[in-house]
């Protein structure tokens, strides 16, 4: 990890959609924007230490930048990574839940 990145700077923000929402009830999973330098490895090690829960797995996925347009104008919104965190049966992020 380097020197700059502790646990609070890998993990952005939950992910809220309806998607998201659906697979934290039926598979115990949650989804995070994370650092676009993070690995699968401090993701985990983020997740653990921040909450205290187990995590089973973890899945990265690089969201591209999509084209946006307001009128004449053309441009784009910025891409992002987020992680997928799958936890051990019987264990749930109480701080997610309610966002």
């Amino acid at each position: 990890m380097s020197a700059n990145m502790n646990h609070f700077n890998i993990l952005r923000q939950p992910v809220v959609t309806e998607k998201s929402y659906s697979a934290t009830g039926a598979a115990n999973q949650y989804t995070f924007r994370v650092d676009t330098e993070a690995t699968k490895t401090q993701v985990k090690a983020a997740i653990e230490a921040i909450f205290e829960v187990d995590v089973e797995r973890v899945q990265v996925i690089n969201m591209p930048s999509k084209p946006k347009r307001r009128g004449q104008h053309m441009g784009s919104r910025s891409g992002y990574r987020k992680a997928v965190v799958r936890l051990a049966e019987g264990q749930s992020l109480e701080t997610v839940e309610e966002a």
